[in-house]
């Protein structure tokens, strides 16, 4: 069954490069991120691992936690480090889940047969403070993931989860908003004082809100 948008994330224990970890405990009131990679000692993956390790204060910053996997076991990922850290300059910050039965992996539907039916695709779940699915994107092996874009995704979730606004087409951090189509121009008024422009009708235009 595949995990989908507003579903409740699937709950686990599993082993992880920092010990036994049950998934919504360790999460607590945070965002998260989950995301699995194909195999450890692979090209690709090697570059992801480090990208995210990189990018860990960014993530701290939007209180988002980030958790891997993959259906290699433990002291593989451990030993996978080294060459992270060697190709990237980063070493891996954050927890790599061992998943060699796939009892993760068939949680959240991360195995797709008609492309691998042994490896995890390259699969994403941000995860609300609700416990909540806020986005899923799905990579096959051969491509890397950016996640310049999913800080950026996180970013847009997290505002528009907070305001009754949405975020256009490559919005980034600062850049205006769509007011709501559901909010009345008189409710709207009430929310944004400094105006819109309206574009059309069903596309008011604000500044951020703060």
């Amino acid at each position: 069954m595949a995990v989908r948008l507003g579903d409740d994330a699937p709950d686990f224990t599993a082993e992880t490069t920092e010990g036994t970890l049950s998934f919504h405990e360790w999460k607590g009131d945070s965002w998260a991120v989950l995301f699995s990679h194909p195999k450890d000692f692979t090209p690709v993956c090697t570059t992801e691992l480090g990208a995210v390790a990189g990018l860990k204060p960014e993530f701290d910053k939007r209180d988002t936690k980030v958790i891997g996997l993959s259906v290699d076991p433990v002291d593989s990922h451990g030993d996978w480090g080294q060459d992270i850290e060697d190709v990237t300059g980063n070493s891996l910050n954050f927890p790599l889940i061992a998943d060699p039965e796939r009892k993760v992996a068939d949680l959240y539907d991360m195995i797709h047969p008609n492309a691998n039916d042994t490896l995890t695709v390259r699969s994403v779940f941000v995860v609300g403070p609700d416990n909540k699915v806020k986005l899923t994107l799905t990579y096959p092996a051969s491509t890397g993931r950016n996640f310049d874009e999913l800080l950026r995704v996180i970013d847009s979730l997290q505002l528009t989860a907070k305001h009754k606004v949405a975020t256009p087409a490559d919005w980034k951090e600062g850049d205006d908003v769509i007011i709501a189509p559901a909010l009345s121009d008189e409710e709207a008024k009430e929310r944004f004082p400094d105006g819109w422009d309206a574009k059309k009708p069903y596309l008011r235009v604000t500044k951020q809100p703060s």
